[in-house]
């Protein structure tokens, strides 16, 4: 595990001062040592750098790392699971190795292959890959997009690396907002590949490839395609059974490791058949770690608790009160090096900075709500169908009136009056509901309001919406699109940011794209069983638990930052939302936003994630462009 940086360019680089410095922004994500690769082609040079944090082959693993004759070269970013039966189908054609690391498999995997190596991967990655038998340069990322990759191209240079930081330390100038970028943030609180807040600054999307000419700097984006085993399932019971057999299998090949290990147990469905499953197949006590908080609508430790107790795991927990991450927050949220809105981010790094004392790799629950189908919004299609089918719009518009009104909230509770109110504002009579419900800040006319004119676009989402498509009925449907957007864009980044930021390593069991492939391929009914979430999954791992555990409610990593915005936040809230900075930022309208946000502090109307949304923004752009 690591970070990855580099740039080729018809430019004069310096290449050692610019790899050096941009590797040295990301010492955080590989605290163990560095390595370097540099080549001129022709006028074009290439310059290639990482930062390891070393997990598997600790003395030996050092990147850059080369096949056997040296005519192709890799600095990689990540972990492949599935190394070791790789390596034995290269041994037998012939290869040989001069480490035990992944890294090099996937070099010769590479050599021997081709660019159809890149889908034979089981895991997560983020490589450039240099072939000097044709002086092309090959950027790819994972299937899931658990390993970031950005990269800013020109005419005459191209730069990528694992976060934003590295690129804007080399870059001549600062670049502008990107107006489509800052739209999908505050419709979506964070901003899915290929965009970033930046102009001219892209992600490159996950299960995708760049090849680039290394002389002429010509280059193609590919999709990697995936194999599909096809399942002849008979029944739900086989479906339990191999889904049973694929989780336990998935876990065990993520549990590969030379340094301590461990589990981040919430006590939910997810993380507690990853552990369970960890500690039948561990010889000895597995270290299990959770947060609680010192306000009750939010602390859920008690779950964790009788888990661990379960499984006899040396479990710790931690009781997160506000001071406890006052002195953090900045750190936390300008890691990410643009605007990002998911608060559970702040959970997320106290407990991988709490589980870094004990462990350097952390299994997690991560994926499983996307694969077994465990969130609430799945049943949105049931739910608006039924609804649609029984009330005409014009009335519906009424009910949306009226609950303005009677569902609003003071305080950041998120209960019964909160979720029917959001509910009812994703209904869609055009289909397009599903992405409503995923739209947690500005929608519609809203969003328009608060951003001045040549600032606001009528479509923020119609790239993925073109390319997933927009009248959605089914689960599979609702869960690929989170695939591509909230899975990709909020999830994985908050987890590899917060845990990066630490230096500890996350391993997410579910998210396997084998029992992806295999779920897909599933009667519906098999993961939401009427009201019944996650139904399969639950179904092939109830014998462990106690009865009816496995189905007890869960509130998510919730962080009650409404509260904060009124209490230790407020000043630097009021400072972000002052009419005459407002105006002289020229991004958003002051009269909206002022009124937004007093409505909020003066308990008028608990305006949550939408203040949060624009305090998070404001907060990375002062850092950015001052103010």
């Amino acid at each position: 595990m690591c970070g990855i940086n580099g740039f080729l360019s018809k430019s004069t680089y310096k290449s050692d001062d610019f790899l050096k410095r941009m590797n040295a922004k990301i010492i955080h994500r590989g605290p163990d040592e560095d390595g370097f690769f540099t080549e001129n082609f022709n006028g074009t040079t290439l310059g290639m750098a990482m930062r390891r944090l070393s997990i598997i082959d600790l003395t030996s693993g050092k990147q850059p790392i080369f096949n056997a004759d040296q005519s192709k070269v890799i600095v990689f970013n990540g972990e492949i699971y599935n190394f070791k039966s790789l390596r034995e189908e290269l041994k037998s054609k012939g290869y040989t190795f001069y480490t035990s690391c992944d890294t090099e498999v996937v070099v010769n995997l590479y050599d021997c292959y081709g660019t159809v190596a890149f889908s034979m991967l089981d895991g997560m990655f983020a490589f450039s890959l240099l072939d000097k038998t044709t002086n092309t340069l090959y950027i790819a990322r994972d299937f899931f997009g658990e390993k970031p990759l950005y990269y800013c191209q020109s005419e005459d240079s191209l730069i990528w690396a694992s976060e934003l930081k590295s690129i804007l330390e080399i870059l001549p100038s600062k670049p502008e907002i990107d107006t489509t970028a800052l739209n999908l943030y505050l419709q979506l609180t964070y901003i899915p590949a290929p965009y970033s807040i930046f102009k001219n600054i892209k992600k490159l999307e996950a299960n995708h490839y760049m090849a680039i000419d290394c002389n002429t700097m010509e280059t193609e984006v590919f999709s990697i395609p995936q194999s599909k085993k096809q399942y002849q399932i008979a029944d739900k019971n086989e479906a339990i059974q191999v889904a049973h057999d694929l989780v336990r299998e998935s876990v065990a090949s993520r549990s590969i490791s030379d340094v301590p290990l461990g589990t981040f147990l919430s006590g939910g469905v997810d993380s507690s058949i990853v552990s369970l499953c960890l500690a039948q197949q561990s010889d000895r006590k597995i270290e299990t770690f959770s947060i609680g908080f010192d306000k009750k609508s939010f602390d859920e430790s008690e779950k964790s608790r009788a888990v661990a107790k379960l499984i006899n795991s040396n479990h710790h927990e931690f009781i997160i009160a506000e001071k406890d991450l006052e002195s953090n927050l900045s750190e936390i949220l300008l890691n990410f090096d643009e605007p990002f809105a998911d608060s559970s981010a702040l959970a997320s790094y106290v407990v991988a900075h709490k589980t870094k004392q004990y462990v350097t790799v952390a299994l997690t629950g991560d994926g499983g709500d996307e694969v077994f189908g465990g969130y609430n919004k799945y049943y949105m299609g049931k739910l608006n169908h039924r609804y649609t089918s029984l009330m005409p719009e014009t009335i519906h518009k009424s009910i949306l009136k009226m609950g303005d009104v009677l569902l609003k909230t003071s305080e950041d509770n998120r209960g019964k009056r909160f979720k029917i109110n959001r509910l009812l504002k994703a209904i869609n009579y055009q289909g397009d509901f599903y992405y409503n419900i995923i739209s947690l800040g500005f929608q519609g006319a809203e969003l328009k309001s608060i951003l001045n004119p040549s600032y606001s676009i009528s479509q923020p989402l119609h790239y993925y919406k073109s390319l997933i498509g927009n009248h959605h009925k089914t689960l599979t449907d609702f869960r690929n699109i989170d695939l591509h957007l909230s899975l990709e864009g909020d999830m994985l980044v908050k987890v590899d940011r917060t845990s990066m930021l630490t230096s500890l390593e996350c391993r997410a069991p579910f998210l396997n794209k084998e029992i992806w492939n295999f779920t897909n391929q599933l009667p519906e009914e098999y993961l939401i069983n009427g009201w019944d979430k996650k139904h399969l999954l639950k179904e092939a791992f109830k014998g462990y638990f106690p009865k009816d555990f496995l189905n007890k409610s869960k509130k998510g990593f919730g962080v009650p930052v409404g509260d904060w915005l009124k209490s230790q936040l407020k000043d630097e809230l009021l400072h972000y939302t002052n009419p005459e900075f407002l105006t002289k930022q020229g991004l958003f309208n002051a009269t909206v936003v002022t009124q937004l946000v007093q409505n909020h502090l003066s308990g008028k109307i608990d305006n949550t994630f939408r203040v949060w949304t624009l305090y998070c923004f404001q907060k990375w752009y002062v850092n950015y462009y001052g103010g």
